[in-house]
């Protein structure tokens, strides 16, 4: 299993960017793709989780409202849309994927990860 996040940058505070996250080797109807992020000297924290399958979504308090997860079947693809992006978000944002269909928010469920990519939110 192969994952590849990518699409981060510098952004200024209220603006959007969009992660993706390119997957292989998956068996995509029984996986979940999740996207984590973290700070140095912080643990990694859950942002948003997608069953691969059926679509069904979990996102972390801190995401609702602002971020949107989704997946794109016929590319292998997951993404993470972060709009009203606040400095607070700047972290290094994986995605990560694991067999099955809980939506589990710790990272030691998850198997298989991307390698990170940076989002700065600065003015």
């Amino acid at each position: 299993v192969q994952l590849q996040a990518y699409g981060g940058g510098m952004m200024q505070p209220g603006g959007s960017l969009r992660l993706s996250c390119a997957a292989s080797g998956l068996t995509f109807s029984t996986s979940v793709m999740g996207w984590f992020r973290q700070d140095p000297g912080k643990e990694r924290e859950f942002v948003a989780a997608i069953r691969w399958r059926s679509g069904i979504i979990l996102y972390s308090n801190s995401a609702k409202g602002r971020f949107t997860i989704s997946r794109d079947n016929a590319k292998n693809t997951g993404y993470l849309q972060m709009n009203s992006l606040k400095p607070e978000d700047t972290a290094v944002y994986y995605c990560a994927a694991r067999s099955g269909t809980i939506l589990h928010t710790v990272p030691y469920e998850y198997a298989y990860w991307g390698q990170g990519t940076q989002v700065t939110v600065s003015s």
